[in-house]
């Protein structure tokens, strides 16, 4: 990673920014800290960080808020970190707009995929235009097209629009009902059981082993990921 990515961590508990700063430092990543919701909505408006740390156990705040907030006025990838291990509170985080979560405790390595993965996300979704590509794998919007290894998939409309939509939000934890609801429509975000058969239709189709997925990753209890992988070597 480049040095100059800016990283702001937010959270209250001194040993855990001290533990954060210096596994990020190590990196070459510039850090900035907060330890209310208040100094952090100052400093994400003064310092413009590429990618934000959350705590939710905020003295001030509840971090939801803050999510939803900082969504009023930034993209910024938002990392949540949380005590709290029970998945509506990990569905809350996301539905309110955070990129990805971490549960303490948790570690150096783990930080530093999710870090890495949600700054591969921004990166592509400025970069958004007629094709993504994955891996091997690329998607042509304007035809509607999917090639894995250069060969043309056959995929259903609902296969497709699934697959799509989570090309959009690639590197992005996406819940079950925010899949459900793009793809299907409001009347469906409960439907979670339909939501996984066409999972396991596409994963036929796209991945080597279904049972070990490289691309379409499931985040149990919550939703699925689509991985920014990197392109092959020639």
């Amino acid at each position: 990673m480049s040095h100059g990515t800016r990283i702001l961590i937010v959270d209250d508990e001194p040993a855990i920014r001290r533990f954060l700063k210096s596994s990020l430092a190590a990196e070459g990543f510039e850090v900035e800290q907060a330890e209310t919701a208040a100094s952090a909505l100052l400093a994400l408006r003064q310092t413009k960080p590429d990618l934000v740390i959350l705590d939710l156990g905020l003295p001030d705040r509840d971090g939801l808020e803050v999510i939803r907030e900082v969504r009023t006025q930034s993209a910024v990838p938002i990392i949540v970190l949380s005590v709290r291990n029970d998945e509506a509170g990990k569905v809350a985080s996301l539905d309110s707009g955070a990129d990805d979560y971490i549960t303490k405790p948790f570690g150096v390595d783990e930080l530093l995929a999710r870090v890495r993965a949600a700054l591969r996300h921004r990166l592509q979704a400025q970069g958004t235009g007629p094709v993504f590509q994955s891996g091997e794998l690329s998607i042509d919007f304007l035809q509607r097209s999917v090639k894995l290894r250069g060969q043309e998939l056959k995929l259903s409309r609902r296969e497709y629009d699934l697959l799509r939509f989570m090309a959009e939000h690639a590197g992005k934890v996406i819940t079950h009902q925010q899949l459900l609801t793009a793809v299907w429509g409001e009347a469906h975000r409960n439907d979670v059981e339909y939501l996984r058969v066409y999972v396991r239709q596409l994963r036929q189709k796209l991945e080597d082993d279904p049972q070990q997925p490289a691309y379409l990753q499931t985040e149990p209890g919550v939703g699925y990921r689509l991985r920014i992988l990197d392109a092959p070597k020639a």
